[in-house]
Formats: C-alpha cells, structure tokens, sequence
C-alpha cells in the first residue's frame, strides 16, 4: 500500500484539486493521510469528506512526520497541497520507481501558463536531471520507502528551508535516488506569483550554496513562512 501525506494549512482552495487528482487515478490501493497545522478555514472539513485521516501537523517538516507516524504503507508519498497528479501518472509513477529499485526519488515539475511553464523546465528541471548522481533535488514531492524515512527519523524539525533537499540528501548516501521521468507533477506557481520569480529563484540557489557550505539551514535567514502564499 501507498501512504500519501500531505501538509496543510489553510488549504481549502487547492486540496480539493489535488484529492481529486488522486481519486482519479487507476491506482487505488493508498491512504491518504492530511496533517493540518491548525487550519481556520475548510481544510479539516474537506479532508473528511474525502475520506482522508486527519492528523495534528505544523511548520512542513514536522507535518510531513507526523503523516508518516500513521502511515500503514510501505511507500510513502508526500506532496504539497498544491499540486496537481495528472489521470494514471501515480501508477507510472510507482513501476518506475520499483523498476529503478529506488530508495527515494523526486520528480518533475510543470506548471500552468508557458512563461511558468518553462521556468520550472529550465530552473528546475533540467538542473535536477543534470546533477541527478551527484546533488539530489526535490521540489513539492517526494516518494520514499517508509524503512528508510524511520532509519533517519524522518525530516529534521530544525529545518527552516529545503527540508527537502537535507533529507533526500542523506537517504542517498546510503540508498539509491533518482528522478522519475515517467509524467510531471503540476505545481502551483503561486509563491513566485506573489514573491516575484527572480526573487524566489534567487532565494533557493543562496539557500543551496548556504546547504552545501554550511549544512541544513535552521535560521530564519530565508524567512520562509508557511501559508504565506495564500493571504
């Protein structure tokens, strides 16, 4: 079985795109698993109606934890709130992943409108292909095998930024990554919409240099803030 887990907060106006993206699939045999940090619109009440278990979260990487403590699946697959799964990509999805004998992987990214479209093709993208062996990426999504989640203890709760990268970073030194090229996953362009695309962009490349110089970054010094995206 698969566990999807998805961090919210205040999420009302996407989760509902994403569950159903999911139901559309011809895979069936998941759980979907919601952490709310705290939500004071819809969110709780639409995770129930899609028959989803809802679970206490927080700020993203102690969400993504705690989605995965319940987690009955021996893959686990966490996505943001956001994001859209094209009909059949999740069973493509998990054959290639088994076919590569994969520990964890990403996956590509695309998104609506050609400027946004293409941004995400050349900034992310061709980037994550191209530094596939040596530096692990991940935006959005990320598919892992749960043994390997619990050797780490999971995300580190420290993290303020690029959680994602600290942690499929230290899952491929000793299991094997990869990116899954079988579809692409729709990815909401919101944060750049509002923060400004040469801003963000700019934010994660420092953000990479801080992790490779420095390590995890646990200081505001990015002020990433959950939800900030939809005020």
């Amino acid at each position: 079985m698969l566990s999807i887990v998805i961090p919210t907060l205040n999420e009302e106006n996407y989760l509902p795109l994403l569950l159903e993206s999911i139901k559309r699939q011809e895979f069936h045999d998941y759980e979907i698993i919601v952490a709310d940090a705290g939500s004071q619109d819809g969110t709780v009440e639409i995770a129930k109606k899609y028959d989803c278990q809802v679970v206490k979260g927080g700020f993203p990487p102690k969400g993504k934890n705690e989605g995965a403590k319940t987690a009955q699946g021996e893959l686990i697959l966490f996505i943001d709130a956001d994001a859209i799964l094209d009909n059949n990509s999740l069973e493509k999805f998990l054959k290639e992943f088994k076919k590569k004998e994969l520990a964890v992987a990403t996956f590509l990214l695309k998104s609506r409108g050609k400027f946004h479209h293409l941004s995400y093709q050349f900034l992310y993208n061709f980037p994550s292909l191209l530094t596939e062996r040596f530096l692990p990426q991940a935006m959005n999504i990320i598919l892992v095998k749960k043994n390997f989640h619990q050797k780490f203890g999971g995300f580190d709760e420290e993290v303020k930024i690029g959680e994602e990268l600290d942690y499929i970073r230290k899952i491929a030194k000793i299991g094997k990554f990869g990116v899954l090229r079988t579809a692409k996953v729709f990815a909401s362009p919101r944060r750049f919409q509002r923060d400004g695309w040469l801003t963000t962009w700019l934010k994660y490349f420092l953000c990479q240099i801080y992790m490779i110089l420095l390590g995890p970054v646990k200081s505001d010094i990015f002020k990433y803030r959950f939800n900030h995206y939809n005020k």
